[in-house]
């Protein structure tokens, strides 16, 4: 596991390290996918990049996320200009990276105290 954790208030959700199985936040370990908040982190039942679609995202919704990062495993992919939109039009700017960047940007955003949400798949 690769350890990104940087300084942040305690009872956030803050990724502390990731690998091919999964992720650890916040001390917990989690298999798969996983979405997450300042507030919370789940599991998310997404196999792939291709898979994501606006309704896979609807928990993230009505929680006041303006930024969502992609992590989309070991390499970045475009978003698709459908998922973009709807998002823009839910206030919800979104960016695509590969898993490990998206960690840490999650991290540097949330010490930032900005509104960042995380939907990571683990790097394959």
């Amino acid at each position: 596991m690769t350890d990104v954790t940087p300084l942040i208030p305690a009872g956030r959700q803050v990724v502390e390290s990731y690998g091919r199985n999964g992720f650890h936040v916040s001390g917990v370990a989690y298999r798969g996918a996983i979405l997450v908040t300042a507030e919370a982190t789940t599991a998310w039942d997404i196999a792939s990049f291709a898979a994501i679609t606006l309704e896979s995202l609807s928990a993230l919704f009505d929680r006041g996320i303006e930024i969502l990062l992609l992590g989309c495993g070991t390499r970045m992919a475009p978003v698709p200009a459908e998922l973009r939109v709807a998002l823009k039009a839910r206030g919800i700017v979104v960016d695509a990276m590969d898993t490990g960047a998206a960690c840490r940007t999650y991290n540097v955003l949330l010490a930032e105290e900005r509104r960042v949400a995380a939907a990571l798949l683990p790097p394959h």
